[in-house]
């Protein structure tokens, strides 16, 4: 990968973590302040912490199909942390986000297993740092709903 893309990489996972940081602090300005606004944001928080894990799951098979690799339990992962998600996204804020954030911490560890194996391990230090704010982001959520 070129160093240019592999800048825009970093620069779209940092971007990426605007919605977790902005709703985390936004579920603790509005906690007391507004319940409606406040419930929008912590749903909204909610469910873009899906969309990420689903998508976190989805690079298992992307990267899977694309090496050739159709590894079994990057496949199994794939399909588990977005029902993980999804299921979180259902529950109440305080227990989801809660939820979201071990799953977060989740996928990080199956990422630290399989990523090796896929051939993708350079790309774990990111994945770390942005699991920390993302997962962070969703506990500070859910202990302030």
């Amino acid at each position: 990968m070129s160093p240019d893309n592999r800048q825009l990489v970093h620069r779209l996972g940092y971007a990426g973590l605007l919605p977790f940081g902005f709703g985390a602090a936004l579920t603790w300005l509005l906690g007391g302040y507004s319940p409606a606004q406040h419930a929008f944001v912590v749903d909204g928080l909610s469910r873009y912490a899906a969309v990420v894990i689903s998508f976190l799951g989805g690079i298992h098979w992307g990267v899977a199909f694309a090496k050739g690799l159709p590894h079994r339990g990057a496949l199994i992962w794939g399909v588990s942390a977005s029902l993980l998600g999804w299921v979180a996204a259902l529950m109440p804020a305080y227990a989801g986000l809660a939820l979201h954030g071990g799953v977060l911490i989740a996928c990080y560890v199956m990422d630290r297993r399989l990523y090796p194996v896929l051939g993708v391990a350079e790309w774990l230090t990111l994945r770390f740092r942005l699991t920390a704010v993302a997962s962070l982001s969703c506990f500070l959520a859910a202990a302030g709903s």
